[in-house]
C-alpha cells in the first residue's frame, strides 16, 4: 500500500511540475514545443516507415533473389537442351548434306542408265530396221520383214516413252503397207518344185516307152482248145513279136539318148528346176517363169509324157509356170529415217546434259 500511495504521489508532483512550467511559459515557448513535439513525431513516424520499407525491401530482394536462382536454373537447363539440339540439327545438317550428295549420285546414275537404256533401246530398233529392209531388197521376204518390224515396235512398247510415240507411229503405217501385200505361198511353190526334184529320175525316157497294158493283155490272152505243138508256137511268135514294136508316139523325131547322156539330161532337169527356185526366193519372176518354160520344154522333148509321171509333171510345171511371185515391194524407209534422226537428236541432248569422256589421243 505504501508503494501505490508513493507512486500516486510521484505522479501528482510531476502533474504540479508540468503544470507550473506550463503556467510558467508564454506563447513563443508553447509553440516551440508543439513544433518541436510535431517534429519529433513526424521524426519518429518517417523512421517506422523506412524501417518498413527496408523491410519489405528486403522481402522483395529476398524473393528476387530467389526468381534469379530459379531463373539461372532454368536459364542453365535450357542452355543445356540448346546445345543438345545444336548438336542435333548439327547431325540432321551432315545427314541431309549426305542425303544430297546420294540423291544427286543417284539422279547422274539414273541419268547415265536413262541415256543408256535408251541408246540400246534406239540401237536394237534401228537394226531390226536394217534387216527387214534388207529382207525386202535381198530376196523380197515380206514375212521376215514383217517380224523384224513387229519386234522393233515391240521393243519401243516395252520401254513405255511417250516419247517413242512418234516412232512407234511411223513404224506401224510402213507395218501396215506390208500386211496389205498380196501373200505369195512361197513355201508352198518351194514344196512343190522339191516334189519335182525328186520324182525327175522315176520320169521314163521316150525312147524307153513300154506298150500299153491293153496291148500286152490282149497279146498274152491265150487261146482255148488250142494243141500243145499250136501252143508252143504261138509262144514263139509272140517273143518275135516283141522284138519289133510300131508305134505313134504323136512326136516328129525321137531323140534317143545313151545311158551318160541320160544321167545329165536328168541333172540339167533338176538344174532348171532349182534356178527356178532360186528366183523364187529372189522374187525374179521372168527368170522363174522361163526356167520352168525351160523344163516343160526338155519334159517333152525327152521324156513320155503319156505315162503318169510324166503327166504329173507336165501338170506341175504348168501349175507353177502360171503362179504369181512378184509384188510391187513398199518403200520402208521412212521408219529407219525417223529412227536414226531421233537417236542422232537424243544423242546431241544428252551430250549437252552430261558430256561424255573424250578418249585419249594415242
Amino acid at each position: 500500500m505504501s508503494d501505490k500511495s508513493d507512486e500516486i504521489g510521484q505522479g501528482t508532483l510531476r502533474t504540479r511540475v508540468v503544470a507550473d512550467v506550463l503556467t510558467r511559459m508564454n506563447l513563443t515557448q508553447m509553440t516551440l514545443i508543439v513544433l518541436v513535439v510535431i517534429f519529433v513525431w513526424q521524426w519518429l513516424d518517417g523512421h517506422r516507415a523506412i524501417a518498413d520499407m527496408r523491410e519489405e525491401l528486403a522481402k522483395k530482394i529476398a524473393e528476387m533473389d530467389g526468381t534469379a536462382k530459379a531463373n539461372g536454373i532454368l536459364i542453365a537447363k535450357n542452355q543445356d537442351e540448346v546445345r543438345a539440339m545444336s548438336v542435333k540439327v548439327t547431325t540432321l545438317e551432315s545427314y541431309y548434306v549426305q542425303a544430297q550428295n546420294q540423291r544427286t549420285a543417284l539422279e547422274a546414275l539414273y541419268n547415265n542408265l536413262s541415256i543408256s537404256r535408251d541408246e540400246t533401246a534406239l540401237a536394237d530398233v534401228e537394226q531390226l530396221l536394217l534387216i527387214a529392209g534388207q529382207q525386202l531388197q535381198l530376196s523380197g521376204n515380206v514375212k521376215a520383214a514383217l517380224i523384224a518390224m513387229e519386234g522393233a515396235d515391240a521393243r519401243l512398247q516395252r520401254m513405255e516413252r511417250p516419247a517413242f510415240n512418234g516412232l512407234r507411229k511411223s513404224i506401224g503405217q510402213d507395218i501396215d503397207k506390208l500386211r496389205a501385200l498380196p501373200r505369195v505361198d512361197v513355201a508352198g511353190i518351194n514344196l512343190k518344185i522339191n516334189r519335182l526334184l525328186s520324182s525327175v529320175d522315176e520320169l521314163p525316157l521316150i525312147d524307153r516307152h513300154r506298150p500299153s497294158e491293153n496291148v500286152v493283155a490282149k497279146a498274152a490272152a491265150p487261146i482255148a482248145n488250142e494243141a500243145a505243138w499250136q501252143k508252143l508256137l504261138n509262144a514263139i511268135w509272140l517273143e518275135v513279136k516283141q522284138l519289133v514294136r510300131i508305134e505313134n508316139t504323136g512326136l516328129t523325131q525321137i531323140v534317143l539318148l545313151p545311158p551318160k547322156q541320160e544321167f545329165f539330161l536328168r541333172e540339167n532337169l533338176k538344174m532348171r528346176l532349182v534356178s527356178a527356185r532360186l528366183a523364187l526366193l529372189s522374187r525374179d519372176e521372168e527368170s522363174f517363169r522361163q526356167e520352168l518354160k525351160t523344163a516343160q520344154l526338155w519334159t517333152k522333148r525327152y521324156f513320155d509324157v503319156k505315162s503318169p509321171e510324166g503327166m504329173h509333171m507336165l501338170d506341175e510345171l504348168g501349175t507353177l509356170a502360171t503362179s504369181s511371185i512378184d509384188i510391187e515391194l513398199p518403200d520402208i524407209g521412212a521408219s529407219l529415217q525417223a529412227v536414226r534422226s531421233y537417236r542422232l537428236s537424243h544423242e546431241k541432248a544428252a551430250d549437252a546434259v552430261m558430256p561424255r569422256p573424250q578418249k585419249a589421243a594415242k
